[in-house]
């Protein structure tokens, strides 16, 4: 640190490289080190963004460390309330808590074990969800039916789409997964649509005794 006078003391910031007027100086808890103001709220910002709560002194293996309250008057309201809320979920254990399935809500939420809840209903965006798959409520099937379906298959519209498929009694093609249904002809199928070169030739199951229905997709030869 310099001074010209008593009146006027400045100090050089090692992070920013720039002379500080002596009420920019900003102490860290537990070391010596110091730097100005801005850039410790900065650093702590920029430490928040990459998800780590327990932020230390800006010099490697340095013992000193930042915590909110500390570092409250400097600090943007919007970053101090990030970090208090981050340390508050960091408390709870990761089994107890989960997040509003809908993407346009995520609000969080615990799981206090005491009852085992299925359907649940978000507090925040008030839509119905499963609280035992953490997804949006699935009505026409049950949840271990629902948890072998893959992750592209769990939206509202596929679900619906698997219900009609069973209740027409279509096959599904081994090779690209399109629903089929047989209208004529033999009891095999050559795909056409699948991810490899070569066609593949699986059984197929008369769907019904109507052998006028329509093919459910068309890229399937028989």
């Amino acid at each position: 640190m310099s001074s010209n006078s008593k009146d006027d003391l400045s100090f050089l910031c090692d992070i920013c490289v720039e002379s500080k007027r002596a009420y920019e100086w900003f102490n860290i808890k537990g070391c010596s080190h110091c730097y100005c103001m801005d850039c410790i709220a900065k650093y702590a910002a920029s430490k928040l963004q990459e998800n780590v709560i327990k932020i230390g002194c800006p010099v490697p293996d340095c013992k000193g460390c930042l915590e909110p309250e500390y570092c409250q008057s400097i600090l943007p309201a919007d970053v101090f309330d990030r970090w208090g809320d981050a340390l508050c979920e960091a408390v709870i254990l990761g089994s107890e808590k989960f997040y509003c399935p809908f993407k346009d809500c995520s609000m969080m939420m615990i799981d206090d074990g005491k009852e085992k809840v299925v359907e649940s209903e978000c507090p925040s965006c008030c839509r119905l969800f499963c609280a035992q798959c953490k997804a949006p409520w699935h009505t026409a099937v049950d949840c271990a039916e629902f948890q072998k379906l893959n992750e592209d298959e769990r939206e509202r519209e596929d679900i619906m789409l698997m219900k009609l498929a069973q209740n027409k009694l279509w096959k599904r093609c081994p090779n690209c997964k399109i629903y089929v249904e047989k209208s004529e002809g033999c009891l095999f199928m050559t795909c056409s649509l699948g991810p490899i070169a070569s066609t593949i030739t699986v059984p197929i199951v008369r769907a019904n005794n109507d052998l006028s229905a329509s093919v459910v997709d068309n890229g399937h030869n028989y």
